[in-house]
C-alpha cells in the first residue's frame, strides 16, 4: 500500500505573518499621523527623533518604513492632497468666468487654510529636499494652471492682469495675511476675494 502524503498546510503560519503585516502597517500610520501632527501644532521641521517620539515608537522604526525624510514627506504630502482634493476638484457653479474665479477664491481660502502648517514647513524644508522642491513647482503650476482655466483670452493676454490674479491667490499671500498681517481666516478670505474683485473690476468682458 502507498501511503498518502499530505502536503503541509500553508496556512498555519498565516496568523503570525498577517498580524506582521498588521503591526507593520499600524507603526507607518502611527509615524504618519505623528508628523502631521507635529506640523500642524507649530512643529514646522520635526525631526526623525521628534517625530518617533511623539509616534510611541523606536527611531530604527522610522528609518525601517521610511528610508529618509524625503519618503516621510512624500506620504505626508499625500495625505494632505487627499484631504482637500475633493474641494479641489468640484465642479464650478457659476456660469461666467468672474462668478467661477471669485467661487474659485472661496475656495482656495478653505483649501490653504488647512494646509497651511503643512504647506509652510514644506516651503522650508525644500531647500533640502529633492522631493519637496520638486512637489513645491509642481503646486505652483497646478495652482496656476487652474485660474488660468477660467479666463478668457483677453486677460491671459494682459501680463499685469494675470500676474496680479496669481499674486493675490498665491499661498505667499495667504501666509502673509493670516501670519504677518494676523488676520483670523474670515478676514483674510475677504481681503483675498476684494484683491480679486479689484483686479478683475478693471477689466472688460
Amino acid at each position: 500500500m502507498t501511503a498518502t502524503i499530505l502536503p503541509l498546510s500553508p496556512g498555519v503560519p498565516q496568523p503570525l505573518a498577517d498580524g506582521r503585516r498588521e503591526r507593520s502597517r499600524s507603526s507607518r500610520a502611527k509615524i504618519v499621523l505623528a508628523m502631521l501632527d507635529l506640523v500642524a501644532r507649530g512643529d514646522i521641521a520635526p525631526s526623525a527623533a521628534r517625530v518617533a517620539d511623539h509616534a510611541g515608537v523606536g527611531l530604527r522604526t522610522v528609518f525601517r518604513h521610511f528610508d529618509d525624510m524625503d519618503s516621510l514627506y512624500r506620504e505626508m504630502a499625500d495625505r494632505i492632497e487627499a484631504e482637500v482634493r475633493p474641494l479641489v476638484s468640484q465642479p464650478f457653479l457659476g456660469a461666467t468666468w468672474r462668478e467661477q474665479l471669485l467661487e474659485l477664491t472661496d475656495r482656495r481660502a478653505q483649501v490653504f487654510e488647512t494646509i497651511l502648517p503643512h504647506r509652510i514647513s514644506a516651503n522650508i524644508k525644500r531647500y533640502q529636499s529633492a522631493f519637496l522642491m520638486a512637489d513645491y513647482v509642481r503646486w505652483l503650476k497646478l495652482e496656476r494652471g487652474r485660474v488660468e482655466m477660467l479666463l478668457p483670452p483677453h486677460i491671459l493676454a494682459d501680463k499685469i492682469v494675470l500676474e496680479s490674479l496669481h499674486v493675490a491667490l498665491s499661498f505667499q499671500s495667504w501666509r502673509l495675511l493670516r501670519h504677518d498681517q494676523g488676520l483670523p481666516p474670515k478676514q483674510a478670505a475677504m481681503v483675498t476675494r476684494h484683491l480679486v474683485e479689484a483686479v478683475i473690476a478693471r477689466v472688460a468682458e
